[in-house]
């Protein structure tokens, strides 16, 4: 399982949002402090917009800003939205169990390895909230300054 630029960058931009919960940011601001492409975070917001986890303000001052408080959203919830499924391996997607290219996905000798690491790094990921986030970022800017 790899976590591709759409989820690394829009998970950061999320960070940043969350360090200023309640505040409206426009893109132009989050891509430049987080050292991203305005035009891809465009790509990135718009699914996290319609699942609901930021909204969008109209007007001079608008911008996005988070729906919710940043302590109830998850790492997972919102690397669902730009990733999808974290699953480690494909046949656990697969209903029909015919993408692993065995002939009965059922009696796969390493399915319940990869179900195992799908369950636990779920489990991680919707352990760690955005608050949790902004914490180890304002903690590594504080280590960097004092450097």
């Amino acid at each position: 399982m790899k976590i591709s630029t759409r989820g690394r960058y829009g998970l950061r931009a999320m960070v940043d949002l969350a360090a200023d919960y309640g505040e409206c940011k426009n893109l132009k601001s989050i891509a430049k402090s987080q050292g991203l492409s305005e035009a891809y975070l465009e790509q990135l917001i718009m699914p996290l917009k319609k699942a609901g986890i930021v909204e969008s303000i109209r007007g001079a001052q608008g911008g996005y800003r988070l729906s919710r408080p940043p302590e109830d959203m998850t790492a997972g919830e919102i690397l669902k939205v730009l990733e999808g499924p974290m699953y480690p391996v494909d046949c656990l997607s697969d209903e029909e169990g015919t993408s692993c290219g065995t002939a009965n996905c059922e009696i796969c000798a390493t399915k319940n390895l990869w179900a195992k690491i799908y369950e636990r790094v779920n489990d991680l990921l919707e352990s760690v909230t955005l608050a949790d986030l902004v914490q180890d970022y304002t903690d590594l800017k504080v280590t960097q300054i004092e450097q």
